[in-house]
């Protein structure tokens, strides 16, 4: 089986953590919210990961850095999302700083990969 670049990266593993715990996460939320913050939150994670993935099979480096982009923005997203859980009292803050921890850890290594990417192109 071929094993593609993406499924390499440090940022698109633990991205795909980061989903995981959404997934679980969210099941718990309220039905009602099911099309909302649920629904929201669930692709917010899934684009982290996707846009990564995306990213790694443009050509040039600043088509590259652009996904990586999209994809730490999708992390901030979802960052708020999370924080709106607690105001809503949907997680408690035990589970707010596990999701909240692994959301800073693919930051830092989205950063690092986006300044890889920038320094391979002139801006």
């Amino acid at each position: 089986m071929r094993i593609f670049s993406f499924e390499k990266l440090i940022a698109w593993q633990k991205s795909r953590e980061l989903a995981l715990m959404t997934f679980k996460c969210t099941k718990k939320y309220p039905k009602d919210e099911l099309f909302g913050l649920t629904s929201q939150m669930r692709r917010c994670s899934i684009s982290i990961a996707s846009n990564l993935a995306e990213g790694s099979g443009r050509s040039s480096y600043k088509d590259k850095a652009r996904f990586t982009e999209i994809a730490y923005s999708s992390s901030l997203e979802l960052l708020n999302q999370v924080i709106l859980s607690v105001d809503f009292e949907y997680i408690d803050e035990n589970e707010y700083i596990t999701i909240r921890e692994k959301i800073t850890e693919v930051n830092m290594l989205i950063d690092g990969l986006h300044k890889s990417q920038k320094s391979n192109f002139k801006v």
